[in-house]
């Protein structure tokens, strides 16, 4: 089968060199890709956020599934449209969507399924907030009902910043809202679960690492590493999740009518109280991506198109290496606030040839001379791979320590504490 993948980022590079792998798969395009992607498949432009602009690539490329990668297109309708087309489509419709889109959609959803998550209050005013925020307590917990490429969730015991994150969110437009919510102690967990609308199937958990600096300081990202599987989970967790959070989600949105097919992302918090879901995204999460994949080992073509097409009940056991995988993301000179751009990116070789590397590539892209240059906040992924998750650890930053990029920063402890406790 002919596949297109829709996206730009490290995500979508680690999906496009999966399928790849998949004997099943024929031809991958992607657009609009990036600097890496456009080095093993053709690449197109498209404007992600107009979900006719994907229809037309569509229809102009003719695949026979279309992966679509980021959030914005799907909340956008883009898998609607494909679909309209008469095209296999992994990814939800819009209004499936709505679960990443909405935080206060997504609340409601939980509630009708009965889905252990943190007390919330949506709320339209500051003096709103200010009022959960005392019912609550410190530490504050405030987010952006819309999206916000993850970066739009502040936590906080310094109240003056939970009121201004709060403000600037409301201030966006009349009909902007935030979500206030009690702090969830513990670990958190990220799980994808493929669903066809009605069957699920949870892929291996994984840990991502949110804040800028070591030791989980500073303020929110897009994601700074990850690594899985998780060697302290507790047994049975992946199971006890899917029966208790993903399946039950699934089954609530066909209810409803508006039945969700694609990726389902479970955020969670291993509380003192048990599990609980933080969020909800609509498509596989990035950086995590890069480690789940990695330790994959079922062809992904025919598992996302069994989830397209409805057959997903008829998927053999998904199969795993053993071992386990680390990303940590390079990122640009002040990212996350204000990412420089256009440095010319070194060593991307000799890193790529350490034992059990992959260099997927995110914000990147090539200069009339060929060399590649840093275009976004999130410039790269290292992800490697090791029996034990302290090796793993080692390939990756062995690879890290390769690549050149003028004032880029990454965290040196990605994986770090569950490698000692290992």
């Amino acid at each position: 089968m002919k596949v297109l993948v829709i996206g730009s980022g490290a995500r979508e590079h680690a999906i496009v060199d999966a399928l790849m792998a998949d004997d099943s798969v024929t031809e991958v395009v992607a657009a609009p890709g990036n600097a890496g992607i456009a080095q093993i498949v053709v690449t197109h432009p498209v404007d992600v956020t107009d979900a006719t602009s994907v229809a037309d690539l569509t229809r102009e490329v003719g695949p026979d599934l279309v992966v679509i990668g980021p959030e914005v297109p799907l909340v956008a309708g883009a898998a609607d449209a494909v679909r309209e087309l008469g095209v296999a489509c992994f990814g939800p419709s819009a209004a499936a969507a709505q679960l990443e889109g909405s935080k206060a959609f997504a609340k409601q959803v939980m509630a009708e399924a009965g889905v252990p998550t943190a007390m919330a209050h949506v709320c339209t005013t500051v003096d709103e907030v200010a009022a959960a925020m005392d019912q609550f307590g410190a530490p504050f917990v405030i987010k952006d009902d819309g999206l916000a490429a993850g970066k739009g969730v502040v936590v906080t015991s310094d109240r003056e910043e939970a009121l201004a994150h709060a403000r600037t969110c409301l201030s966006r437009d009349n009909d902007a809202q935030v979500v206030v919510e009690e702090f969830l102690d513990g670990q958190e967990v990220s799980l994808f679960a493929v669903t066809d609308g009605t069957t699920v199937i949870p892929l291996q958990p994984a840990q991502d690492f949110k804040r800028v600096g070591e030791g989980d300081t500073g303020p929110n990202t897009g994601g700074m590493g990850a690594y899985s599987p998780l060697p302290w989970a507790p047994a049975g967790l992946v199971e006890e999740v899917t029966a208790r959070v993903m399946q039950p989600m699934v089954d609530a949105m066909r209810h409803r009518g508006t039945p969700f097919v694609g990726l389902l992302y479970g955020g969670l918090a291993m509380t003192s109280r048990g599990v609980r879901v933080i969020e909800f995204n609509a498509r596989f999460g990035d950086p995590e991506t890069q480690v789940v994949l990695a330790n994959l080992r079922t062809p992904l073509g025919q598992l996302l198109m069994a989830a397209a097409t409805g057959h997903l009940d008829q998927m053999p056991t998904l199969a795993w290496q053993s071992g386990y995988a680390v990303t940590v993301v390079i990122a640009a000179e002040g990212y996350p606030a204000a990412p420089r751009t256009g440095d010319v990116i070194g060593g991307l070789e000799d890193a790529a040839d350490q034992v059990n590397v992959d260099i997927f590539h995110a914000g990147t892209s090539v200069t009339d001379s060929g060399e590649i240059t840093s275009s976004g906040g999130r410039v790269l992924s290292v992800t490697a791979h090791g029996e034990t998750l302290a090796r793993a650890r080692e390939h990756a930053y062995a690879a890290v320590d390769l690549i050149r990029l003028e004032g880029s920063h990454h965290r040196r402890d990605i994986g770090a504490a569950a490698a000692e406790e290992g």
